[in-house]
């Protein structure tokens, strides 16, 4: 198409004639109608959707702090402790900054997992809004990896020594274990080598994939609509414009609207800063003020609390363990054959069923543990087809199915806290009965989320103005 010069009065005003040729060389003006000011949102938005934007400020301001801590940082095994202290004790405000970036990574996990919370109660992952989900996956994967190689970078006793800890792990994998773990280190022990190629990775490479992931993530968003509290689809009821009945312009009135949490979380977020940046060792932990010592192993290696959920599924995996796994899977594939006619899916069910049980009779527990904890991740993507419920708002689900969403929260949560205390026997035995319920939520949903008496939804969204 040949280019055309998009054409204003000649008296119009200066930014009239500016913004006219941008737009003639760059999509502005539609750029922002489509996501901000002709973008319509439900106007039934609750508490729970403030954390989507708190995300992406959280994100600019670890974008922004890690910047200026890279000017002062050394990636080198002998000085890169010594640049934290520089940093915080020299650097005009250093201490600030560090402290910003440090609080904000856990904020960071804080305000993810309520906003995958919220996805999981009004079920924001289903049709069609699945691409959304599986991009929102992707970036809590990213952001695992970026948190784990920033961890290490400070060469603290802790962050040495908890990587050594995870990286040990994936020499688990049979065949290419070991040298998988040998790359990931860039040496036989965590090193030098293994400090520059995790701020390589933790400075460049992730940040990259990161950001185009969250963009990719707003825009599949911007294409099917947000989803609302009543899981109504509010393009299917439009005025005579073409506009939805139930959505309001997201700018003014929901840029405004965020306003209100990015105030109170700006609070809260500068009063851990300020008052209580190490919150008790688990933002901050002791031993990471103290330089790592390849001679000195810590009494006990545990990562940060936004991992220990998944730390703790890995620890629950025992030789002992693998049996009820087996029978676990045996109840669920088991439910699968006893629900189908189809001899070839009977079949595969079988299958699996006999090659679990010579997996766990040829591999070990500690690979078994790696795949739990791998699993408990990944598992994630595949809720948009898991879900069999004909409704997608917890509101109008079942109560007893309430019941079932607060007990894998409450043991979301017990999970997290038995990651951060020593193994004990009465721990590995709740981290056992926690892993089979995290577990057992998602693989047995298809079952459990079509029982039960639904309540009706309504055609329209519920708004009360205020």
């Amino acid at each position: 198409m040949a280019f055309h010069e998009k054409e204003v009065p000649a008296n119009a005003s200066r930014g009239t004639k500016l913004l006219a040729w941008v737009d003639s060389r760059f999509p502005l003006t539609a750029t922002i109608e489509g996501h901000l000011t002709k973008y319509y949102a439900p106007k039934n938005f609750n508490f729970w959707y403030f954390f989507g934007s708190l995300a992406i400020l959280v994100l600019a301001l670890q974008i922004i702090t890690g910047i200026f801590l890279v000017m002062h940082y050394k990636p080198d095994a002998e000085k890169a402790f010594q640049s934290v202290e520089y940093i915080m004790r020299e650097v005009p405000w250093g201490w600030l900054v560090r402290y910003l970036h440090s609080t904000g990574a856990s904020m960071f996990f804080v305000v993810v997992y309520l906003h995958m919370f919220r996805g999981l109660i009004y079920g924001s992952y289903r049709k069609p809004r699945e691409l959304v989900w599986i991009f929102g996956c992707a970036i809590f994967l990213c952001l695992m990896a970026e948190a784990f190689m920033g961890y290490l970078l400070p060469w603290g006793q802790m962050s040495y020594w908890g990587a050594q800890v995870i990286v040990n792990l994936f020499a688990a994998i049979p065949l290419v274990g070991p040298d998988l773990s040998l790359w990931i280190r860039g040496d036989y022990v965590v090193g030098d080598a293994t400090l520059n190629r995790f701020f390589s990775f933790h400075v460049i490479a992730v940040p990259l994939v990161l950001i185009g992931l969250v963009a990719a993530h707003i825009v599949a968003l911007h294409e099917v609509g947000s989803n609302n509290p009543d899981g109504v689809e509010i393009k299917e009821n439009l005025d005579a414009n073409g506009v939805p009945v139930d959505g309001i312009p997201f700018h003014p009135y929901y840029s405004v609207h965020d306003l209100l949490g990015v105030g109170v979380f700006l609070m809260v977020f500068a009063f851990v800063v300020f008052f209580a940046p190490e919150m008790g060792g688990y933002f901050l932990e002791h031993n990471n003020f103290i330089p790592a010592d390849p001679l000195k192993t810590p009494p006990h290696i545990a990562p940060v609390w936004y991992f220990t959920p998944f730390y703790s599924m890995l620890r629950a995996v025992t030789s002992e363990f693998l049996i009820p796994m087996w029978l676990f899977a045996a109840v669920l594939l088991g439910k699968v054959i006893r629900g189908t006619t189809d001899k070839k899916l009977q079949g595969i069910c079988a299958g699996i069923l006999v090659a679990l049980a010579a997996g766990f009779f040829l591999f070990d527990a500690k690979f078994w543990g790696v795949l739990v904890m791998g699993g408990s991740v990944v598992i994630f993507f595949f809720l948009p087809w898991l879900d069999n419920s004909p409704v997608k708002s917890i509101r109008y689900r079942p109560q007893g199915q309430k019941y079932i969403y607060g007990v894998f929260v409450v043991t979301f949560v017990i999970l997290g806290y038995l990651g951060i205390q020593p193994p004990s026997p009465i721990g590995e035995k709740v981290s056992q009965l926690g892993t089979l319920i995290y577990f057992g939520f998602f693989l047995a949903m298809p079952w459990w989320s079509k029982m039960g008496q639904f309540k009706p939804v309504p055609s329209r969204v519920n708004f009360v103005a205020h």
